[in-house]
């Protein structure tokens, strides 16, 4: 998993409440028994005027003009601005995935539904809540200045504006050292990797018959 530090990203900001992770990543790409290939299907049904599938090549397809992230201004974007619930639906961790895949960093926005949250910081993702207020702020900000970037520094748990104004959110502190280390579950467990080999060496010394290989 990629490590978060410090970042700093263009801003698309996604004007709709209540995102749900059919939106982020239609059900039918979830076929695939791969981790890898969903950023192009991101956002499929608003991205794309055609219906996709999976395998499909993307240059073959008609995208939405009017779609935030087919915007040229919002091209490159890695900070992905968001209203409440972000994020709601089903729990599949295809959605976290798209967005890392597809080049977002961090999400910001009021709230998140609770899965969503807990599996985009097990795959890199930073998921920031800020106050609805202070969303309105930056989505006038993102949609009055094209360009418009901010700066997650993690470690200090600030975004920073343009100007230099920092604004701070609240994040676990296990999860930010995971994010920080870039360490996700298997990651974490491989961190005990010499505990775990005595351990199995330890138990074959003295219970030596569960090497045995059993003979239909």
């Amino acid at each position: 998993m990629q490590k978060f530090t410090v970042h700093k990203g263009l801003v698309a900001p996604m004007d709709r409440e209540n995102v749900d992770t059919d939106a982020i990543i239609p059900k039918q790409f979830l076929k695939s028994i791969r981790k890898t290939g969903f950023g192009p299907n991101l956002f499929d049904e608003w991205r794309y005027l055609d219906p996709g599938q999976p395998g499909q090549d993307p240059a073959t397809r008609r995208p939405n003009p009017d779609f935030v992230l087919n915007q040229p201004r919002y091209q490159g974007a890695s900070i992905l601005l968001a209203r409440k619930n972000f994020g709601c639906g089903s729990s599949r961790e295809h959605a976290p995935w798209a967005l890392d895949q597809y080049g977002f960093r961090a999400i910001i926005a009021p709230s998140f539904a609770d899965i969503f949250f807990n599996n985009s910081f097990k795959n890199g993702l930073l998921p920031i809540v800020l106050p609805e207020a202070t969303v309105d702020q930056l989505f006038s900000e993102a949609l009055a200045f094209p360009g418009f970037t901010l700066t997650v520094d993690l470690e200090r748990q600030v975004v920073v504006r343009p100007q230099g104004e920092e604004i701070a959110f609240e994040v676990q502190a296990f999860r930010k050292f995971c994010l920080q280390n870039g360490f996700d579950d298997i990651g974490l467990t491989l961190r005990q990797a010499d505990k775990i080999r005595a351990f199995e060496a330890e138990r074959l010394a003295q219970k030596p018959w569960l090497a045995r290989s059993m003979v239909a």
